[in-house]
Parts: structure tokens; C-alpha cells; sequence
């Protein structure tokens, strides 16, 4: 559940994002953003036991009273698993129209559509078996491990940088700050802590060891991919790399295995986090940290209103944004909330200070290499940020004064 939280579609969305500001360093940016992942990892695992609960950060801030600081960042990370699920969308629709060749506007329409069909089945409280999770990681896996193994075979070292600038391994930093929301899946299992048999011995080891198979997984497949096709043609078609790469080894055949595997990768991905995510704002509302009408449960007990809303934005996002603004956005709520929580555990005591505190200075150091980045580069994602920080410092006031009135009144 782990590996398919991270791999589901994150490997499709990034590859041509990180490859076009690394270049050669791409697979270095997946490492090094797997090492701060793994340090987020070691601390969400650590707090879940030292307070004997999962929930994730806005739980563990309010264990220590933070009620205000706990609000603000639930609404940074809801607005991360909705640009998530956006670039998931987005996905779905790039590789469906790649196949398909209906022009421009299918793609646009494809991801709006899954949205609506997963916004749908949630709505109807229908979820996916265990069984159907293990055999889709599975699969995924495969096709992308074997794709990698190809392109290795080949073994062109020269391939990893051939048309794109050489900008020294200085970008891998840059690199892996982008490309973060690759690994942002792995914390959605701290949500079901309770759920979990032995979860002090259980979880650790599904969260740590999910990071290291799939960090090793991403560095394979960003290696042997730009070997295959060329650093240049997975930069030219960064939407769909992976089908190019597809094409290029296997034919007919490899496109069309490539385009289930990210189909059912980003359908997968896009399920279990619109599931999460709506759970996560019903819960913050009855909090009183969002409007009341988000606390909403139909009578399959499934948070309706939030669904909604939450489908419908990303749906948006993903009919009107790009990939790469969508990818850095994504990146940097997730780079600020597990340097958050890696600083919580830090100052609670929770594992090893050394682990935490490294978790802690990278992911604030990969914060402000990637602002740093969409203050040069990335205006859509930079505006987009802005008007977050404007609605957190202003709007978020307002609307919990509002609601606290509404509150009393009743």
C-alpha cells in the first residue's frame, strides 16, 4: 500500500519535470529527495508511536496544543493532496490521449472525467480491495523495473545528458526539491495506524522499507528511461516519457502496456488519496478548522461534501494547469509539512535527534532551493503560492471566526 501510494503515478508525473532541471543529476535528485523522505518517514512512524495514534501532522500538532499552527498546516496539506490528485488527473489524461490521438482537448477532458469517476465511487463508499492493490503494485512495478532493465542493457552513458543544458550536480538539489511530491504517499498509512495489527512493529517497517524500494526504483527507471530514448526526448515529452520509452524498446505493444501501468497507477493513486484526503477535511471541520458543512457523512458514512469539493478542485487544476507548475507546487507543500512534522518529532524526542534534525535541515534547505526556483523559473506555481499564503494569513481569520460564531449560535 506504501509503494503504490508513492509510485502511483509519481514516477509518470516527475520524470520529465526533474530530467529538464537535473539533467544528467536526475537520478541523484530522486535519491537525494528519497533520503529526505526517508527522515519525514522515520519521524511519522516514531510520532504514531510516542503518542500512540496515527492521523498524521495535524494530529500529532494538536497532541501538543498547536491548535492554531495544526489548522494552517491541515489546510497547506489538504491544498497539497488536491494539486497531487490534480497532477495524477493531469497524468491519466496525457498517456490516454497520447494512445487515443483525439487532439489537444481529450487529454484535458480524460482527467477531468477520472476525477468525476473516482469522485463517484468514493461517493458510494466503493474502495479498493487489498488483493486489487497487491496485484496493480505488482504490475506496475514490473513494467517499470523491466522498462529501467532495458534501457540499462543499453548502457549509454552519454544519453543521460544529450540535449539538455549541463548544469553541474549543483541542479540535483534543485531537482529533488521538485520532485518531492513523488514520495508524498508513504503517510497516508500513519491515517490507518489504528487499523494496522501491530502497528508499532508493522508500521516502521512497511513505511521505511516502501521508501528505500521505491527511491531505488525511481533511480533505476530515471537512468535506464534516459538511456533508452535520451535525456533531450524525455524532456520534449515530459507528459508521457514513459510511453516514448515504451514505443522505443517494445514497439506498439510497449506503448500500450506503459499506458495501462500509468492508468492504473495514477487511478489507483487518485483513489486512495481523494479517500485520505476527504476523511482528513471532514476531520479538521469537526476541529472547527473548516467550514461545518465538510463534517457532512451520507448514509454510506462517506464524507460527501469534502469528496466533492476536494474532486472538484483538483479536476479543475488539472483541466487549466500545467505539469510542471502543478509538480513544484505539489512539491513544496509536502517539502514544508514533513520538515513540520520531522521538527516536531525532533523537539518531542520521538527517534533518534540525529535522523529527525536531518530531516528537519534538508527538507527546509529543499524548501528554499525550490521558492528559490519558482521566483527565477515557475510564475503560474509562484502566483498560485501567493494567493495560498494571502488565504492562510488573511481568509483563514475570517472564516474560523465565522465559524466559531456559527458555533455559539447554535
Amino acid at each position: 500500500m506504501a509503494v503504490g501510494g508513492m509510485v502511483g503515478g509519481g514516477i509518470f508525473s516527475t520524470l520529465g519535470v526533474v530530467v529538464g532541471i537535473a539533467g544528467a543529476w536526475a537520478w541523484l535528485s530522486f535519491a537525494a529527495a528519497g533520503l529526505i523522505a526517508l527522515a519525514a518517514g522515520y519521524s511519522y512512524v516514531k510520532l504514531s508511536a510516542h503518542y500512540g495514534e496515527g492521523g498524521g501532522a495535524f494530529t500529532f500538532l494538536r497532541e501538543i496544543n498547536e491548535d492554531g499552527f495544526a489548522g494552517s498546516l491541515s489546510w497547506v496539506l489538504i491544498v497539497g493532496y488536491v494539486l497531487t490528485n490534480a497532477v495524477y488527473a493531469f497524468t491519466f489524461g496525457q498517456y490516454l490521449g497520447h494512445v487515443v490521438g483525439l487532439g489537444p482537448w481529450f487529454p484535458r477532458m480524460a482527467g477531468v472525467a477520472i476525477m468525476a469517476l473516482f469522485i463517484g465511487l468514493n461517493l458510494r463508499g466503493v474502495g479498493e480491495a487489498g488483493g486489487v492493490e497487491v496485484f496493480l503494485v505488482w504490475f506496475e512495478l514490473v513494467v517499470l523495473v523491466g522498462l529501467a532493465g532495458w534501457g540499462l542493457a543499453q548502457w549509454d552513458p552519454p544519453m543521460l545528458s544529450r540535449g539538455v543544458p549541463d548544469s553541474g550536480i549543483s541542479a540535483a538539489l534543485f531537482g529533488a526539491a521538485a520532485v518531492f511530491m513523488a514520495y508524498e504517499g508513504f503517510q497516508l498509512l500513519t491515517y490507518d495506524y489504528n487499523d494496522i495489527d501491530a502497528p508499532k512493529k508493522t508500521l516502521p517497517r512497511a513505511v521505511l522499507s516502501a521508501i528505500v524500494v521505491v527511491t531505488v526504483v525511481y533511480v533505476i527507471v530515471a537512468l535506464g528511461t534516459a538511456m533508452l530514448i535520451g535525456a533531450d526526448q524525455v524532456v520534449q515529452h515530459k507528459e508521457v516519457a514513459l510511453a516514448i520509452a515504451g514505443r522505443k524498446a517494445f514497439g506498439t505493444i510497449g506503448v500500450v502496456v506503459v499506458t495501462i501501468a500509468a492508468a492504473f497507477s495514477t487511478g489507483s493513486a487518485i483513489n486512495a488519496t481523494l479517500f485520505a484526503t476527504a476523511r482528513l477535511a471532514s476531520k479538521v471541520a469537526e476541529d472547527g478548522e473548516l467550514p461545518a458543512a465538510l463534517e457532512h457523512k451520507n448514509t454510506a458514512g462517506i464524507p460527501d461534501r469534502a469528496v466533492i469539493v476536494l474532486g472538484a478542485a483538483a479536476a479543475v487544476l488539472a483541466a487549466l494547469g500545467t505539469l510542471t507548475s502543478l509538480v513544484e507546487a505539489a512539491s513544496l507543500t509536502f517539502l514544508f509539512t514533513f520538515a513540520v512534522v520531522c521538527g516536531l518529532a525532533f523537539y518531542q524526542g520521538a527517534g533518534a535527534r540525529v535522523v529527525t534534525g536531518f530531516g528537519v535541515l534538508t527538507g527546509a534547505a529543499a524548501s528554499v532551493a525550490l521558492i528559490v526556483r519558482l521566483i527565477r523559473t515557475g510564475p503560474l506555481a509562484l502566483v498560485f503560492l501567493g494567493l495560498l499564503v494571502l488565504i492562510a494569513v488573511f481568509g483563514r481569520p475570517i472564516l474560523l471566526r465565522h465559524v466559531r460564531t456559527e458555533s455559539r449560535h447554535r
